[in-house]
């Protein structure tokens, strides 16, 4: 019996882009070995998860909100560390 594998559509997404916008992309591109097509797909994809996960509801407990950590030597280490941004 013959497995028929289907191919995963593709859409075509058009952009009209400046001459500037196109060679930033470009540079950029090429900066990191990838095509044109490959980091446009790859930034759009990374934008999109982004704004989605902005905008993702996290739902807690009340009572959890509510409570502090109990203290344990592990939380009384980290409370004791220098503040990294607080170098000289």
């Amino acid at each position: 019996m013959a497995l028929i594998s289907a191919k995963p559509t593709r859409d075509t997404l058009t952009l009209h882009l400046s001459a500037e916008e196109r060679d930033l992309i470009d540079r950029a591109a090429s900066s990191t070995g990838k095509t044109r097509k490959d980091f446009i797909l790859n930034a759009a994809r990374r934008a999109a998860e982004d704004a989605l996960l902005d905008r993702a509801l996290i739902l807690v407990r009340a009572k959890a909100h509510r409570t502090s950590p109990r203290p344990n030597k592990l939380l009384k280490q980290t409370m004791q560390r220098e503040l990294p941004w607080a170098k000289a």
